[in-house]
């Protein structure tokens, strides 16, 4: 439930944007996060919508006007939220997704990963090997790179 998540954003944001310095730090909380807290409500909530996503993106964006530097180190947050309904395929629940704007109820709705059942194997498998690529390609077995990492969230990965 958590290497599908976080290969797919760490490759995703690193295929667009090929920026050395993102923090991709925040970027792995923010693709767990929905999963995780919505975990404890026994189904899809308010994590899954597209309104929690964008409302967090606004928050960041009114919070750190100009071009501080916690507003690139922040907006790894809502980037990932926001790649995690992509990667659930939250959007296939459209009373989740689009909650509140179709009604305040969630109608029961049914926790993506929970919903995907034996799928779940494969994803977990194909993530896992994303991680493992990016561990490679980033030489995270290294401790100076592990440290670095740990310390600005940026990884060693090719940029070209």
């Amino acid at each position: 439930m958590f290497f599908w998540f976080i290969g797919t954003v760490v490759i995703a944001v690193w295929f667009v944007f090929r920026d050395p310095s993102f923090d991709y730090r925040l970027l792995v909380v923010g693709a767990v996060l929905p999963a995780v807290v919505d975990a404890f409500f026994g189904g899809a909530r308010v994590l899954h919508s597209i309104t929690f996503s964008v409302a967090l993106l606004v928050v960041l964006m009114l919070a750190t006007p100009g071009r501080k530097p916690i507003r690139k180190t922040l907006l790894g947050l809502p980037v990932g939220t926001l790649l995690h309904l992509v990667m659930t395929g939250a959007w296939t629940d459209t009373t989740v997704f689009w909650w509140p704007f179709g009604g305040f109820s969630f109608d029961g709705a049914r926790h993506p990963v929970a919903a995907r059942g034996w799928w779940n194997v494969p994803l977990e498998l194909i993530g896992l090997g994303l991680c493992w690529w990016i561990v490679q390609r980033a030489e995270l077995r290294d401790p100076d790179r592990r440290a670095w990492f740990s310390k600005t969230g940026q990884l060693a990965l090719p940029v070209q």
